[in-house]
C-alpha cells in the first residue's frame, strides 16, 4: 500500500471511518505510486492559505515547488514553514506576481491552492486551469456573480477540478447529521431554515494612512480591486470590512451556512432573493460593509432566512453562527462545533453530537499558529475528496458550480439590499429578470489595465 493509500486509511479510521467513505465512495488511489508526487503551488500565503496547504501536505505526498505573495515577509516566513513541514524538506520557488509563477510552471502543477482576498479569486483560478492545473479556490469564490459564471464556465473548458474551499460539506458531524436525521426523514417535511452569525468579527478602525511598506507591492495587492489610500496592512479582516475586496459578513459568512443547507436538502437556485440592511449601529470608523443584514432566499414551500448583527448578543449562545431546519417532526440546529436534534415527539431520543478533533493523530496541528483546530479535520477530508475528483475526473463535493450557486445568491442579496428590490436570477440568461439597474451590478468595473473575465471568452 502506497504512501497516499496509508493516509488516507489513517483519516478515515475509527469512528467517522464508514461515513466518511460512505460519502465519498472508496476510490482506488493506486494511480498515486510510492514515487508519485504531486507537484503544488499556493498563491497567498496568509493564515488561511497556508493552512489549506498544511492540511494537504497531511494526507497526500506532495511536493510543494512554488509559493506567491505580494507581501514579501509573508511569503519568506510561508517558505520557511513550508520547507519544514514537506517531506523533502525543500524550500519552494518564490514569486510576487502569480502570472510569473504560472507562466515558468505551465502544465507542470498538479494543484494549485488559492488563498488570496476575495477580489483575486477570479482571475487566478481561471489563469491558473489554463495553465494546466487542478485548483482549490476559498470561498467565496467570486466578488461579483459574471466573475462566477466565467470560473464555472473556465473549470468545464479546460476540463480541470475546482474544489471550493466550502469544507462544511466535508466536516465529519454534519456530514452524519445529513445521513441520519436529515436523509433518514427524522426532520419529515422541512419548510422553513434560520441561518445566522452574531460574531464580532467587522474590524472598525480609523487609522490614519500611511506609507507603503517596501516588503509590500500594494499596487499588486489591489490588482483589479478600487484603489484605496493605504491605512496599514489589509491582512487578517482589515480587508474583509470594506465592499472593495468582498461582499461583507453575507459573503464571507452566510455562503458557508448557506451552501451548507444547500447540501442537505439538495437545494439549487433560489427562486427569488430579497434581502435589506446597512450601517445601523457601528458608524464610528472606515468599515463600510453592513453591520446588520437580513436576507431570505425563496424556494417551492420553503424560506432559507439568514441574519447577521456584529453588534448585540447571539440569539442562542451555543450556536452564534448555525443553521436551522425546522421540519414537522423536529428541529436541527447545527454549527461547525456540534449539532442537536430536538424531536416533535417528547417521547423520542434527542441527538447531540459535537465536532471531531484529530489533535493525537495530527500533533503538529496543536503548535500551529491560528489553526482553527475543529476545521483541521473538515478540511482534511476535503482535500481527500479534491483528490478522488482529480483521480476519477469527476466532480468533487464542493464543485465550483455549487459554489458559484452559493456565493452568487449571497452577491444578489447585496444586490436585493443595495436597490431595496427582490431579484430573481435566471442562470440560463446570466440575467436578474425585469431589473436592468440591478443587472448592472452583476458585474463590478475593474481597475486598469485588469480585464474582467467573459463567460462567454474564458
Amino acid at each position: 500500500m502506497n504512501e497516499y493509500s496509508l493516509n488516507r486509511r489513517r483519516f478515515l479510521k475509527g469512528a467517522s471511518a464508514s461515513l466518511a467513505l460512505t460519502t465519498l465512495g472508496t476510490p482506488s488511489l493506486e494511480f498515486l505510486s510510492p514515487a508519485t508526487t504531486l507537484r503544488v503551488a499556493l498563491i497567498g500565503t496568509g493564515w488561511y492559505g497556508k493552512s489549506d496547504l498544511f492540511r494537504l501536505i497531511q494526507v497526500a505526498p506532495v511536493e510543494v515547488v512554488a509559493l506567491c505573495d505580494v507581501d514579501k515577509n509573508m511569503l519568506d516566513g510561508a517558505a520557511a514553514l513550508v520547507s519544514q513541514r514537506q517531506k523533502s524538506k525543500k524550500k519552494p520557488k518564490l514569486y510576487t506576481d502569480y502570472r510569473k509563477l504560472l507562466s515558468e510552471n505551465k502544465n507542470k502543477l498538479d494543484i494549485v491552492l488559492i488563498g488570496t482576498p476575495d477580489h483575486w479569486h477570479a482571475m487566478q483560478m481561471i489563469d491558473a486551469v489554463k495553465a494546466g492545473a487542478h485548483v482549490y479556490v476559498q470561498k467565496p469564490i467570486s466578488v461579483d456573480v459574471m466573475e462566477g459564471e466565467a470560473m464555472v464556465a473556465a473549470a468545464r473548458k479546460y476540463n480541470k477540478v475546482v474544489q471550493v474551499g466550502t469544507q462544511r460539506k466535508s466536516t465529519p458531524h454534519l456530514i452524519e447529521a445529513k445521513k441520519n436525521i436529515v436523509d433518514a426523514g427524522l426532520l419529515g417535511k422541512i419548510s422553513h431554515v434560520e441561518m445566522c452569525c452574531y460574531f464580532h468579527m467587522r474590524a472598525n478602525g480609523n487609522p490614519p494612512t500611511e506609507p507603503v511598506p517596501a516588503f509590500l507591492d500594494y499596487e499588486m495587492w489591489t490588482g483589479p480591486a478600487p484603489m484605496r489610500p493605504y491605512d496599514g496592512l489589509p491582512h487578517i479582516r482589515w480587508w474583509r470590512t470594506f465592499k472593495e475586496y468582498g461582499n461583507g459578513i453575507m459573503g464571507d459568512m452566510c455562503v458557508h451556512m448557506f451552501d451548507t443547507v444547500r447540501w442537505m436538502l439538495k437545494l439549487g437556485w433560489p427562486t427569488r432573493i430579497t434581502s435589506n440592511g446597512g450601517i445601523y449601529v457601528q458608524k464610528e470608523g472606515k468599515s463600510n460593509i453592513a453591520d446588520t443584514q437580513v436576507a431570505v432566499f425563496e424556494y417551492d414551500g420553503l424560506n432559507c432566512v439568514w441574519q447577521h448583527r456584529t453588534w448585540g448578543t447571539p440569539a442562542n449562545p451555543d450556536y452564534p453562527w448555525s443553521f436551522t431546519l425546522y421540519g414537522e417532526k423536529g428541529t436541527l440546529i447545527a454549527s461547525t462545533m456540534q449539532y442537536d436534534f430536538i424531536p416533535q415527539d417528547n417521547k423520542a431520543q434527542k441527538i447531540h453530537k459535537d465536532v471531531v478533533y484529530e489533535k493525537e493523530k495530527y500533533p503538529e496541528d496543536v503548535t500551529e499558529e491560528r489553526i482553527e483546530l475543529n476545521a483541521a479535520p473538515a478540511t482534511r477530508l476535503h482535500m481527500l475528496d479534491f483528490l478522488a475528483a482529480i483521480e476519477k475526473n469527476s466532480r468533487p463535493v464542493a464543485d465550483i458550480e455549487e459554489g458559484h450557486i452559493s456565493t452568487a445568491s449571497c452577491i444578489l442579496a447585496n444586490i436585493s439590499m443595495e436597490t431595496g428590490r427582490p431579484v430573481v436570477y435566471d442562470p440560463a440568461k446570466r440575467q436578474i429578470v425585469g431589473d436592468e439597474e440591478a443587472n448592472a451590478l452583476l458585474q463590478r468595473p475593474y481597475r486598469q489595465p485588469w480585464v474582467h473575465p467573459d463567460p462567454k471568452q474564458v
